[in-house]
């Protein structure tokens, strides 16, 4: 029996038109001087610097100057380091780390990626407050992020790894392990924190040569490069478009709060990138895909649970149903709140219904009463109720002392932690206090109706209750719902109930949003040929996110099913997705999607290279090991695969689909005994799994145990009672020359399937051979 073909594991806006005012008005007209007819034929800016925006931005400027976007990355000095280093010793992870310097340069002597205590040279700082951290330059282009942190607030030295993951030794074998990718800078830092970043990595040599123009968040980061604007600016008066953002590929005013928030996405959100940021995009979905709010990384109900930065939150909220967007709460200049206390949110909710003890019973500074320690060890002092980010923001440490609020702007829900296990602002506080002490306040402040939430609906999905498939509908189809919500619900229905996303999937692949567009095309499950032609289209796709994913998926369905007519759109979209796995090939789940791209381009010895590379990085993708062995059987290498099956199912002996494929191996080599047992195994974990009670069958016809054969596919009818294995069994009882039960259940199938005339006309030859 060979094993069945491998499938991957991975799943996994608006346009800003510009309109350019005429250069005459009326009877005013304009002369063009051959400066400015030069200007006019330039096509593309290029990155000048932010001192070239100074002179008429001097406002803005000061605003940013000392801000954290100023100061993202710097290059280490006396200046710019903010840590201890006159002699300083840390214990942490079991070690004794030491922070001291040498005349003007820094150092930390740590353990490497051998374990080894050694010494390192800081090359540059990152990042100012609550917390400062430091890089270093490895072989090969690479800058590490030390795990040895700065607390800027407390002037303590701190080990990252110990804040994070508690009671968890991360040994230099580890992937979260400083020197390994999880801490690397090119990769997963860099973008965010300068300006006209270009990763450079060499998926060949495993290697960066990673560029900016300038170390930090600069104008030109959020702004686009700028020069066509500055020569434009730098025009005389009388002869310049009057357009304040001009030559700017990045407009930041007349625009709608959507594509206001959309200019912030790459950074402020959890998200994969499809390459390097390129301003000129139309849609973010060019260059990235922003993660939507599920679990693992959100509760169930979308709040924050890992490092999910702003952008899921903020969609989630009335604020952004309501057209708020960033810069009405903060200066986006300074990065600093516009107001530091209840009047920011009084700008906009009358203070007189808000700031009253019949909304937030809870007393003011000054009252009596004693302070709450929250559940991540915070003092609240009396007064602190009254705030509207406790309640409405309550947020979480991060990196040990960075504290972020949720901003999703919630009304707490005790009685949904009750249901589904999330947490709630009130019991973040009041720690010492169950989730039923909370709901009891709430339900006597405010009443027993609650509104329905969509926690329900996802909750009820992965519980996989019946009922959440109407649910889902119904967000989907509600316009009302928060736009990643219903793109969620989408892909959920897509993965628990595709039979219900049926008839709504259509709409939504031809969406004007792309992240619906995006969703529909991940819900298609099967690749039946209706499906075939949906993904199809998506390979022409406005946005890059969108025609990828339509490749990724086309890809396994294989190139076979594609139709002449698409082939060059195919191809084209091949080669694209392609350059989006190169780009991210160094991480391991990049390496592991790039040999799966090979795998089903057939090209078997460049997955072997990168499905090792992968597990090489990081060992703890067992699961590669499973995609290394399906290829070594495709190959014919049926001892290296087997070898990896059996390291695999000692990592993860309850996982039935390996022991399953593995059952077939060993069948396959001619280890009988063993690949019954392992079946059995198999269906002792599922019972219900189609096929497994055929293929023991099988098993047991050959080893000339008739009866368990027998009892076996009678089992398999149970489960999956089908004609294909009912005409199993008949084959079987002719196979073994069992007349009489053979025309017998072949009489039995023809009463349910009046349409097997190859039944038919085996009843009629047993009968005539019977009767002899």
């Amino acid at each position: 029996m060979k094993l069945s073909s491998y499938k991957k594991n991975t799943r996994r806006l608006g346009v800003v038109i510009i309109f350019l005012i005429p250069a005459y008005l009326g009877i005013k007209l304009a002369v063009s001087t051959p400066d400015q007819i030069s200007f006019q034929q330039k096509q593309r800016a290029d990155f000048v610097g932010k001192e070239s925006c100074k002179d008429c931005h001097l406002g803005e400027y000061n605003d940013w100057v000392g801000s954290h976007h100023d100061m993202a990355m710097d290059v280490a000095n006396d200046s710019t380091v903010l840590g201890n280093f006159s002699d300083q010793t840390l214990e942490g992870q079991g070690k004794t780390h030491k922070m001291y310097k040498k005349e003007d340069r820094f150092f930390v002597y740590t353990d490497g990626e051998d374990g080894q205590m050694q010494e390192f040279e800081v090359k540059y700082v990152f990042g100012y407050t609550p917390l400062q951290q430091y890089l270093v330059e490895f072989d090969g282009g690479r800058l590490q992020t030390l795990p040895i942190t700065w607390n800027t607030v407390d002037s303590v030295w701190y080990h990252m790894a110990d804040s994070i993951y508690k009671e968890e030794n991360i040994d230099h074998d580890n992937w979260l392990h400083w020197t390994n990718q999880a801490q690397n800078w090119n990769g997963m830092c860099a973008e965010c924190h300068s300006t006209n970043l270009v990763k450079g990595y060499d998926h060949e040599a495993d290697s960066y040569n990673t560029t900016w123009s300038e170390i930090d968040v600069s104008c030109e980061a959020c702004h686009g490069p700028g020069s066509i604007h500055v020569e434009w600016a730098n025009l005389p008066e009388y002869s310049r478009e009057d357009f304040t953002n001009y030559g700017l590929e990045v407009i930041t005013s007349g625009i709608d709060h959507v594509q206001y928030v959309d200019n912030c996405v790459r950074c402020h959100s959890r998200k994969s990138s499809l390459g390097d940021f390129d301003h000129s995009a139309a849609s973010i979905y060019d260059h990235v895909i922003p993660d939507l709010p599920d679990e693992p990384s959100w509760h169930v109900d979308g709040q924050i649970k890992d490092e999910d930065y702003v952008y899921a939150s903020f969609l989630q909220s009335k604020m952004y149903e309501r057209e708020v967007q960033c810069n009405d709460c903060h200066n986006v200049h300074s990065g600093e709140r516009l107001f530091d206390d209840n009047e920011l949110c009084f700008q906009c909710h009358r203070s007189d219904i808000y700031d009253t003890y019949n909304h937030h019973h809870h007393k003011r500074a000054g009252e009596s009463g004693e302070a709450v320690i929250s559940e991540s060890g915070v003092k609240f002092e009396v007064g602190s109720g009254t705030e509207c980010v406790n309640c409405h923001m309550h947020g979480q440490y991060y990196m040990g002392v960075d504290y972020r609020n949720d901003h999703s702007f919630r009304i707490p829900r005790p009685d949904l932690s009750i249901e589904n296990g999330t947490p709630n602002a009130c019991n973040q506080c009041h720690a010492d206090e169950t989730n039923e002490w909370s709901e009891r306040y709430i339900t006597e402040w405010f009443g027993k109706r609650r509104r329905y939430h969509y926690a329900e609906a996802f909750a009820d999905a992965k519980e996989g209750k019946p009922r959440a498939a109407i649910e889902l509908k119904s967000i989907v189809e509600n316009d009302l719902y928060p736009p990643n919500i219903r793109s969620l619900a989408i892909q959920d229905l897509g993965t628990y109930f595709p039979d219900s996303l049926e008839p709504l999937v259509d709409n939504y692949l031809t969406h004007m949003d792309p992240s619906f567009r995006l969703s529909a095309m991940r819900s298609i499950q099967q690749q039946t040929d209706e499906n075939i032609e949906r993904l199809l289209a998506g390979l022409t796709d406005a946005t890059k996110a969108v025609r990828t994913e339509s490749v990724q998926r086309l890809m396994q369905a294989g190139e076979d099913r594609i139709p002449g007519k698409y082939k060059d759109a195919y191809q084209k979209t091949l080669e694209e997705y392609k350059e989006v796995l190169f780009y991210n090939a160094d991480f391991p789940t990049g390496k592991l999607n790039l040999a799966n791209f090979y795998y089903n381009q057939n090209q078997l010895n460049q997955a072997e290279k990168y499905y090792k590379a992968a597990l090489k990085q990081d060992g703890e993708l067992v699961f590669i090991k499973l995609n290394l062995a399906y290829l070594y059987n495709r190959a014919g290498k049926n001892d290296q695969a087997e070898k990896l099956f059996r390291e695999y199912i000692k990592d993860a002996p309850t996982d039935a689909d390996a022991l399953y494929s593995f059952a077939l191996l060993l069948s396959e080599t001619g280890k009988y005994e063993e690949s019954l047992n392992t079946l059995l195994k198999v269906r002792e974990m599922e019972p219900d799994r189609p096929r497994v009670n055929h293929n023991i069958a099988m098993m047991y016809d050959f080893m000339k145990n008739k009866k368990r054969a027998e009892e076996f596919l009678l089992n398999e009818i149970a489960v999956l009672d089908n004609l294909n294995s009912r005409l199993e069994l008949l084959r079987f009882y002719l196979d073994n020359n069992y007349g009489q039960k053979a025309l017998q259940f072949g009489k039995e199938i023809l009463e349910d399937y009046p349409e097997a005339t190859e039944v038919e006309r085996v009843v009629e030859q047993l009968e005539n051979t019977l009767s002899d």
